[in-house]
Order: structure tokens, then sequence, then C-alpha cells
């Protein structure tokens, strides 16, 4: 694996191997110890991608860049989708960080794409949760057969990493360079998400709801960050599916159901 924030091993590697494009995945994204430790938060997520988009520049790379719905969420108040036109707002220092790398991106660059998504649940995991994902989780305590309690005042769009990867295959193509809000079309709160697998998995759990407020956090949360596909439905190549059929895909993919 390569270090990104190993600015000279980075560089040499670009160098050496001269890709068309390369797709940054790279992220600190413990949202919690991103607040507890701001500067591997800057170092990873705003400092080396300033670097890599200017190794990009240099070798006329086009980069094509993972962020988030957390560079939103400053407005308490909204209940509407956030589109690629709508002025960002963090509330943490993960987002603050995040979005610090787009701006350097933007600087620097011509040819990037930057791909804000939201929620994500795949079969490979995440690397910072076990390889797990809020869908294994919520299937391994209902199996523990005890009261799950989830948020219900925390809104998202969920979203499938495989058809997340297949629809930024198609944007790549387009050459159409830009910022793009890729999910799974819908929003939920993370309470009715919950609900929504145990339902198609036919598991009977008592799921309650409850406030963000019973799980304090060392970080604010959005309490909406729920992003829209505006800009793919405009080239007419938004191939995301509703949430519920992109869940019900992913649990067959897992085996979980026929």
């Amino acid at each position: 694996e390569l270090d990104i924030t190993d600015f000279k091993k980075t560089r040499e590697y670009i160098f050496k191997n001269l890709p068309d494009l390369i797709i940054n995945t790279a992220a600190f994204h413990n949202v919690d110890e991103c607040e507890r430790n701001p500067e591997k938060s800057f170092l990873v997520n705003t400092l080396a991608v300033k670097n890599l988009a200017e190794i990009c520049k240099e070798k006329d790379i086009v980069l094509v860049h993972i962020s988030t719905d957390y560079v939103f969420g400053l407005d308490g108040k909204r209940k509407i989708p956030y589109t690629e036109d709508d002025l960002p707002g963090p509330v943490n220092i993960y987002g603050i960080s995040k979005l610090a790398g787009e701006y350097c991106i933007q600087y620097t660059l011509e040819k990037y794409f930057i791909i804000r998504t939201a929620g994500l649940f795949g079969v490979a995991g995440c690397k910072e949760k076990g390889r797990s994902n809020f869908v294994e989780t919520m299937i391994k305590l209902a199996k523990r057969g005890k009261e799950i309690k989830v948020k219900n005042n925390e809104f998202t769009s969920p979203t499938y990493t495989k058809e997340l990867a297949e629809q930024i295959k198609e944007l790549i193509k387009t050459k159409n360079y830009g910022i793009y809000h890729i999910t799974n079309h819908g929003e939920c709160s993370w309470y009715e998400f919950a609900k929504k697998i145990f339902e198609i998995m036919n598991l009977k759990v008592n799921c309650q709801p409850v406030p963000s407020s019973q799980f304090p956090t060392f970080a604010k949360r959005p309490s909406y960050s729920v992003l829209e596909n505006k800009k793919l439905k405009e080239l007419g190549i938004d191939k995301m599916s509703h949430w519920q059929e992109a869940l019900k895909k992913y649990l067959k993919e897992k085996g979980h159901i026929k």
C-alpha cells in the first residue's frame, strides 16, 4: 500500500508508473479521532491531497477524489437534499479537513472529479471498522436477541459501494470534470435504515428509535446531510437505484437473503 502522507514516496511512485488517472480513496475518517487529532486529519485529508493534486498537475494526470456528505451540516434546519450548487458548511474537523482537500484540488487542477458520497455499505467493509459496516453491525446485534437503540434524528442517503464504483466508472468516461454527488436515491434516518434491514431479512428485533443525545460523541454530527445527484441527472447518466433496492442487492451478494 502507498502511504500518501509520505510525499516523497508518493511522488516517486507516481513518476515511475505514470498512470492516466488516480483514484484517491485514502482518508482519515474516524470522525471522533479526527476531532481529537486535527493534525493527522489535516495531514491525510488536506495536505496529502494537495501534494497529490500538484503531482497530477505536473504530469497531466486526472485525479478522482472521494469526498463526503460531511462537508455539509451547518444548516441545522435543513430538510431538503444538498446539491453540488449548495454552499458547504461542515460541523466537525473531519468535514473541515475534507472540504479543505476539495479546495486544494479545485485551486490546483482543471482535470478532476470530486465525488461526494455518504452512508457507505459494501462487501469489503470499512478498514477502520474492522472490515464491517452499519448493515453488518445491525445484523450482528439482531442475532444477539437484545433490544437495539438506533438514532432517529440523523438523516443520510445510504450508498452501496458496488453501485458507486460502477457509477464513477461511467462518470470518468464523460470527461465532464468537477464536483459530483453520488449516492443511492432516497433518504432515511439510521433507525429507518436499521428497520429496513430487519424487515428484508425477516428478523424479529426490538429496535427502538432514540435521539442522538443518547449516544454522546466527541465530534458533532450533521443532523441532515442527504445528497442529491443533481449533476449526474443533468448529464443523463444517473444509474443509482433507490437505497432500499441497493440494500437488497447487497444482502443477496453477502448471502444474507436469496
